[in-house]
């Protein structure tokens, strides 16, 4: 039974971000899921259980012997063991995009103490601005392939609490008992890269910014499925 791939955007943006992946993949054949966590940051923390919670809800009527792709693009990449752990569903692969890893065991920090840093003084009454305004317009517009997807993106992100990134997202034991691959876009993950590399994870590069997958959704689909498929 060919999979359903589950692409799953970081919960500081929104799905809108793996829209056009999702028709690449769909015309290509594919069944496919797009769950939104644009409410992960709602409430008081933990936030990772709503992430599973969302991610479960959109496999709601998938048959139970239906195996999942799951693909994380971004900060996503810490909750997928947590996501993998909670699912029902066999996962038969899953790919990190461009991505942040989590750690080898025990416990991952959403945010480096640097970063932690920078976004305490960025926060009013506890939230922090947009993803798109943390940055310059000299490195957020290359980002996006014209006006219309870059307005798409940018109204649909949540202004998250600062408690989101002071959290730590569990990693249990064993959740990548199956294959695992990445997909580089960006200079800023070529570690992260390495550190799948270093796992014994399949490895690709699609040179581009870090939504890359706005840019060329074609070429991404293509990729995330060859790394996701058995035979390569």
């Amino acid at each position: 039974m060919r999979p359903t791939f589950v692409l799953v955007h970081s919960p500081s943006v929104g799905p809108a971000t793996w829209r056009p992946v999702a028709e690449h993949l769909t015309a290509a054949g594919h069944r496919v899921r797009l769950p939104s966590l644009l409410h992960v940051g709602d409430g008081a923390p933990p936030y990772w259980p709503r992430a599973v919670a969302a991610v479960r809800a959109s496999l709601h009527g998938l048959p139970a012997d239906t195996p999942i792709v799951l693909v994380a693009h971004s900060n996503a990449g810490l909750f997928l063991p947590v996501i993998r752990d909670g699912l029902d569903h066999r996962v038969a692969a899953s790919v990190f995009v461009d991505a942040a890893l989590p750690a080898r065991s025990g416990a991952t920090p959403v945010a480096p103490p640097g970063l932690l840093d920078v976004l305490r003084a960025s926060a009013v009454a506890g939230r922090l601005p947009r993803w798109t305004d943390w940055w310059d317009e000299a490195d957020v517009a290359p980002m996006f392939p014209d006006d219309r997807t870059r307005r798409a993106v940018v109204d649909e992100q949540p202004r998250l609490p600062l408690a989101y990134y002071e959290q730590e997202i569990p990693v249990p034991a064993g959740w990548d008992d199956h294959p695992c691959a990445y997909l580089l876009f960006a200079p800023p993950y070529e570690d992260a890269a390495a550190e799948a590399e270093a796992r014994g994870w399949r490895t690709a590069r699609l040179p581009g910014e870090h939504l890359h997958q706005l840019v060329d959704p074609a070429g991404t689909a293509r990729l995330v499925a060859e790394l996701a498929s058995p035979e390569g």
